[in-house]
C-alpha cells in the first residue's frame, strides 16, 4: 500500500465492552464513550489493520440530507477500497491519518472535516450531527472497520463532486433509493433500512 499509511483505529476488545451489535445502532452514551474516546485511539499502518479484526479503523460515514433528499453516488475506479468499487453508497467519509492530530486534541473530528471536504463541494456549512454506529463483520470490509454515522442536513440540494472516486452523484428521495437498495454497499443498506424504520413510525402529537 502507497506509503502505508498511519490510519486510527481503536482494538475490537472495547466494541465488545461497550455492548456487542451486529449491523447498525443508534448513538447512545455507552458506544459514544467506549468508541469515540481519545484514549482509546492508536494509529497503526493501514497494511497491517486492513487484514487484522483484532482492531476497528474508525471511518466517519457522513449522509448529506435536503428536506426529504439524500445524496447518494457511486465509487469510482479511484477509489481507495477496490472491496467498495462500483457499488453505491449513501456516506461521504474515509481513513482518519495521523496528520490530522498534530494540531488538535480530537483527530476523529478534524479528519472526518477534511474527508468531507475532500470529496465535497457544499454551498454552505452546518453540523454533522452523530446518529449512530455500524458494525458488520459479515464481510471483510466490515470486520476491520467501525461506521460512525452523521447527518449533515443542507438547506438546498447542492452538493458537487470534488474527486473522481465520487462518481454519478446526485440527490433522491429514500423510495428511489429504496428502490434500488440491492446496488448500494452494505453499510449504505443498513442506513436506508434505518431510515424507512424511522419513516413508518407512528408520530403522536402532546
Amino acid at each position: 500500500m502507497a506509503n502505508d499509511e498511519l490510519v486510527l483505529v481503536i482494538p475490537t476488545t472495547c466494541l465488545h465492552q461497550a455492548g456487542y451489535f451486529q449491523g447498525y445502532r443508534a448513538s447512545n452514551p455507552s458506544l459514544v464513550s467506549a468508541i469515540l474516546q481519545p484514549k482509546q485511539y492508536q494509529f497503526l499502518p493501514r497494511s497491517k489493520v486492513e487484514t487484522d479484526p483484532t482492531f476497528k479503523q474508525l471511518i466517519p460515514y457522513v449522509v448529506l440530507r435536503s428536506g426529504d433528499l439524500f445524496f447518494h453516488y457511486r465509487r469510482g475506479a479511484n477509489g481507495s477500497e477496490q472491496r467498495l468499487r462500483a457499488l453505491r453508497s449513501l456516506g461521504i467519509g474515509g481513513h482518519i491519518n495521523d496528520t490530522d492530530c498534530r494540531d488538535s486534541t480530537d483527530p476523529y473530528a478534524v479528519g472526518m472535516l477534511r474527508e468531507l471536504h475532500e470529496e465535497v463541494q457544499l454551498p454552505q456549512h452546518g453540523t454533522a450531527r452523530l446518529l449512530g454506529f455500524i458494525n458488520d463483520d459479515r464481510t471483510p470490509v466490515g470486520s476491520v472497520h467501525l461506521g460512525i454515522v452523521h447527518v449533515l442536513d443542507l438547506d438546498s440540494p447542492v452538493a458537487t463532486a470534488r474527486e473522481s472516486s465520487i462518481a454519478d452523484a446526485g440527490f433522491a428521495s429514500l423510495p428511489q433509493l429504496v428502490n434500488s437498495i440491492g446496488e448500494f454497499e452494505s453499510w449504505s443498506q443498513l442506513i436506508l433500512q434505518e431510515l424507512i424504520r424511522e419513516s413508518n413510525e407512528p408520530t403522536v402529537t402532546v
